[in-house]
């Protein structure tokens, strides 16, 4: 018979719970727990205020393990509520002859046994690493509203200095042979960052490490201040409609709510010191912004509530159009704006047709703005009348949804395909399509319609000629 609980001494209770704790531990580890990092190097680009960061790991399955289908990437609470994309590519092949394959990255089912609640993406190798065999990754991820003005609020004659908070070694899941990291910054004005020896600075870069045999998780805080004066441009709303004509043009409108995302301004705004010191007053404010649009475009307007703004310039050639628009006044920071932009395409080079017959329109996802970021954007495809089975194609997770929309001369309406995603970038500006079938047969409804009033504007013009509404005597 076995003994209860209570008789249990005090030893053997410990033996208990070492072993059900190693049971769940290892009950809880991926499958490529045989993974290593080789070497792991970390670059960190400040110099704009949308973060990116670029991960070169070498990774080794080892000898005894089975074989690795994905390796996982670790990222702090912080991190992955302000983590806008992650992309990974595998480097095959030595010097000249290297290729890059892309690969899948997606959140890990494996999140909830992460420590201190880390959260994990997989990437997926594609072909498994087999035991004892290497390989390289190139990672890239983008971080947005992490910088963190200090002092909160400045003036108009002020420099912007911002916090960035990072670990000086890389967190990860996996025992780390040897790392480095590397921090640039816009500038050479760093007021203040931290030291995790050995740790050197030269110009507007630091390096942290080399450092090694970082266990597992490992984690070294690390704050840098300094100085970044480049447009903190964020979009906080920002809604394009397109419109499909089968008649030959796409009409594109685009509703943006604009504001400085950077450190607050504070007292009056002078807009003679402005004016007169350029390089000094307002250094942290912005002025102009470039959207970068489709080539070939045309009927280009930038408009607010009041009306047309002049102060845009476009500059097209074949491969692209440039639209370098100005506020009615300089943005600093905690100001907003609104405006609308509205432009022209062919149809043809967007349309097409594809095997199974359905048609298909090819645009761009995200926003034209260069160098912001959009907190939540909406864009509704509107299909011609008629249009039936839509379905968009988008390489990343959306919303999605149908509604109807109606314009001049619709009977039916329009079926309109609308898609929405938050904290957008500009690695997001990638193709997407929606295909939808068509019958070339609606295309004659509006012509049918404008002809039958026609007429029957006509007949009721000659009817009334040929009617006698006057009063005469009766006989």
């Amino acid at each position: 018979m076995p003994p209860s609980l209570q008789t249990l001494t005090t030893p053997t209770l410990l033996v208990l719970v070492l072993l059900t704790a190693s049971a769940v531990s290892s009950s809880s580890l991926p499958p490529e727990d045989g993974i290593r990092v080789v070497s792991a190097e970390k670059r960190i680009d400040l110099t704009s205020p949308i973060v990116k960061v670029y991960l070169t790991l070498k990774v080794e399955n080892a000898p005894s393990a089975s074989d690795a289908s994905q390796v996982l990437l670790a990222f702090t609470p912080t991190e992955a509520q302000h983590l806008a994309i992650v992309k990974a590519t595998r480097a095959e092949g030595k010097r000249k002859k290297k290729t890059y394959m892309p690969l899948s990255v997606e959140a890990s089912d494996l999140a909830s046994t992460a420590l201190n609640g880390a959260r994990l993406y997989s990437v997926l190798l594609g072909a498994p690493l087999k035991p004892g065999e290497t390989t390289t990754l190139e990672v890239l991820y983008v971080l947005t509203h992490t910088l963190e003005p200090f002092p909160a609020e400045i003036s108009q004659s002020e420099s912007q200095l911002v916090y960035f908070r990072d670990s000086a070694v890389l967190l990860s899941p996996y025992h780390v042979l040897e790392q480095v990291t590397y921090i640039k910054t816009p500038s050479n004005r760093i007021e203040s960052f931290t030291r995790v020896d050995p740790t050197s600075r030269a110009g507007t870069e630091l390096k942290y490490g080399t450092y090694k045999n970082q266990a597992p998780n490992s984690y070294l805080p690390i704050l840098v201040h300094y100085e970044n004066n480049r447009p903190f441009a964020v979009v906080e709303e920002l809604v394009r409609k397109v419109e499909i004509s089968h008649w030959g043009n796409v009409q594109i409108t685009e509703h943006y709510k604009l504001r400085h995302g950077g450190a607050r301004h504070k007292g009056v705004f002078s807009r003679l010191e402005y004016q007169s010191r350029p390089s000094i007053s307002g250094a942290s404010s912005f002025k102009n912004l470039l959207a970068r649009l489709p080539p070939r475009v045309h009927s280009v307007y930038y408009r607010d509530e009041i009306g047309n703004i002049s102060t845009s310039h476009l500059r097209t050639d074949s491969l692209k159009s440039e639209l370098e628009i100005e506020p009615r006044y300089p943005l600093f920071g905690g100001w907003h704006c609104t405006f609308t932009i509205g432009y022209g395409l062919p149809l043809q080079d967007f349309l097409f047709e594809s095997d199974d017959g359905r048609r298909y329109i090819n645009l761009t996802f995200g926003c034209p703005l260069l160098d912001t970021v959009v907190d939540d954007l909406t864009i509704k495809v509107v299909l011609p009348e008629g249009s039936k089975n839509p379905q968009p194609v988008v390489p990343f997770v959306t919303e999605k949804h149908l509604e109807i929309s109606y314009s001049y001369l619709d009977v039916v309406g329009r079926t309109t395909v609308v898609l929405k995603k938050k904290n957008v970038v500009g690695e997001h500006n990638v193709p997407f399509q929606v295909y939808y079938e068509f019958n070339p047969i609606f295309m004659l409804a509006e012509p049918l319609m404008l002809v039958s009033a026609a007429l029957l504007f006509f007949v009721a013009c000659i009817a009334y000629l040929h009617m006698d509404l006057s009063i005469g005597k009766s006989s």
